[in-house]
């Protein structure tokens, strides 16, 4: 705020509140799993700077893979069971909306 206005400066402000999100219970988890997912990626650029045997190489990219996917169910489940649920019980036509969120959400992953 200014002394002479009372109005806030341009350059502060208010902050809003963050929403709380359905992971929030678990995102020291995920942020953990996604550290190491990182470490992976980083092993993998090691393995092609090495020139590593390209079978070895897709097998890590595998592993990868599979833990990033791991991490979107764990995000979707946390999603239907707070967001979706909340939604639907505040109002059906909420609720499908957040279905079809999901829907959406789910057939964006299966494009892969």
């Amino acid at each position: 705020m200014t002394a002479a206005s009372g109005a806030l400066a341009p350059d502060v402000l208010p902050r809003r509140p963050r929403p709380v999100r359905g992971y929030a219970s678990g995102k020291e988890d995920y942020l953990r799993r996604l550290r190491k997912i990182e470490g992976q990626v980083r092993g993998l650029q090691k393995m092609i700077e090495n020139d590593t045997w390209c079978p070895d190489v897709v097998t890590q990219v595998a592993s990868a893979t599979r833990a990033l996917q791991e991490v979107a169910i764990g995000l979707l489940n946390d999603h239907l069971r707070h967001c979706v649920t909340a939604a639907a019980a505040g109002s059906p036509d909420e609720g499908d909306a957040r279905l079809a969120e999901v829907t959406a959400t789910i057939r964006q992953v299966i494009r892969l």
